[in-house]
């Protein structure tokens, strides 16, 4: 028998999948007066519509506790991140296999972020290959580029670490970066006849936009192949790149030749600090927000996302293409800093990666033909405990901006050692067409196959 309050809830949902432009029955509105219990299933309307562009924002490590904690303490326990704003929310699962294809259940970022790229599965540490074979597997960038679409990955991590290294390159392990790292992958040196480092791919693959960290990695020189004796830099010069280094360059970038944006020799520092967690935890604090490490001139993740959208919309506009981008935006060190027990660090850079979110959101409300997806690529380890509690871990007390107190806990390793991702799913929110395929529970690799038929790449 079907109750009222059922009734409105079915109906709030009909809502909400209207509002994302999703098709839904007129009997899910209507009211169930003889209380019949066959309520009919809203229609998912699963191919119903094309996105012309997608925007793909990532927090590593970004599970419900990351997102929770900097909610709490930037709009308070009653407010709404921009990532909470979404219209359509569910559930995706994280876990890698073995070279067996047997469940790990616990992933790291390159097997994590390789589930969504080529919507397969692999080992932890490998790089869009096969977990058994070792051989690459197209990503959902190079189809995306094959379709005519122009392309943009945009990170506050090195460019060559793993999120955004699964998009445009194919790699043995993860810590092949650059020229002077391939210790691990023999077989993908050029000398082999293989692609060579993550940074040489990236800029081989031609990719639109990309910008974040890594510097160092890409002043490394190329020792083997047509670029030998040249920086991957050079390399990317040599491509056609316009190189810039800071917010003023990232600012005068013209569309038409593709830009790499290196704001930092290693990953960019975090916009916040503050004390890290201990044994017996902290005094409580307020977080720094201006971070003194953070060089004057480094742009915003929200900057760069906006820089990127621009960017890609114009090479289109400028090419005479009716086709539009993908846009892959990471806030990478949500996961470096849980992985350090540093709760500041954390939630400015959750916070940072929301403002990106707004963006994002923005634009797509100006191009209603925009699918915009918010996920993490897996769990990790800070808990908001009781103040009261007494943690065998790391913990530190923070002061929220209501002027409460709030105890966050790091205890996935041993004090001392850096902290660990957890194997829990985490939340996938979407809008625009098909962000239906997001409800539920589903995989990280069915986000591939959301993206794919979404593009309705080929």
């Amino acid at each position: 028998m079907g109750s009222r309050p059922y009734r409105r809830r079915l109906a709030w949902g009909a809502a909400a999948l209207l509002a994302a432009g999703v098709a839904v029955p007129a009997a899910a509105f209507a009211s169930d007066a003889g209380g019949s219990s066959d309520v009919p299933a809203l229609s998912t309307g699963h191919g119903a519509k094309k996105a012309k562009n997608v925007i793909l924002l990532i927090g590593d490590g970004m599970g419900d506790s990351e997102i929770t904690l900097a909610r709490d303490y930037t709009v308070g326990a009653a407010g709404r991140l921009n990532m909470d704003k979404f219209p359509l929310t569910g559930a995706y699962t994280t876990y890698s296999v073995d070279k067996n294809g047997k469940p790990d259940y616990v992933t790291d970022s390159a097997a994590s972020g390789t589930g969504w790229a080529t919507g397969r599965k692999t080992v932890n540490g490998r790089i869009s290959k096969t977990p058994g074979t070792d051989k690459a597997m197209p990503t959902i960038l190079e189809l995306a580029q094959k379709n005519g679409l122009a392309t943009g990955s945009v990170t506050t991590a090195e460019l060559t670490d793993a999120t955004p290294a699964v998009l445009a390159s194919h790699a043995t392990d993860r810590s092949c970066q650059g020229p002077a790292d391939m210790k691990a992958c023999p077989d993908d040196t050029v000398a082999k006849g293989g692609p060579g480092s993550i940074a040489e791919q990236s800029v081989n693959h031609k990719v639109d936009v990309l910008l974040g960290g890594g510097k160092a990695r890409f002043d490394q020189k190329i020792t083997e192949g047509a670029f030998a004796g040249r920086t991957v830099t050079q390399q990317a010069q040599k491509l056609g790149y316009q190189v810039v280094t800071d917010g003023k360059g990232l600012k005068a970038a013209k569309p038409g030749k593709p830009v790499l944006g290196l704001f930092a020799d290693g990953n960019v520092p975090v916009e916040w600090t503050g004390k890290a967690a201990a044994q017996g935890g902290t005094e409580p604090q307020r977080c720094v927000t201006n971070n003194p490490e953070r060089k004057a001139g480094t742009p915003e993740l929200a900057d760069q996302t906006r820089k990127a959208l621009q960017l890609l919309e114009a090479k289109q506009k400028g090419a005479g293409s009716k086709k539009g981008f993908f846009l892959q935006v990471e806030g990478a060190s949500i996961d470096k800093r849980d992985h350090a027990a540093d709760p500041c660090g954390q939630i400015g850079e959750t916070a940072a990666l929301d403002r990106a979110v707004k963006v994002a959101r923005a634009y797509a409300a100006e191009h209603p033909d925009t699918l915009v997806v918010t996920t993490a690529d897996h769990g990790h380890t800070s808990q908001i405990v009781p103040l009261e509690a007494t943690p065998p871990g790391l913990s530190s007390t923070l002061v929220t901006n209501e002027g409460r107190q709030l105890k966050v806990n790091y205890s996935t390793n041993t004090p001392g050692k850096p902290q660990e991702h957890t194997g829990t799913e985490v939340r996938i929110a979407a809008q625009g067409p098909q962000a239906e395929r997001v409800l539920g529970v589903t995989d990280q690799t069915e986000l591939f196959t959301t993206i794919r038929s979404a593009l309705a790449l080929r």
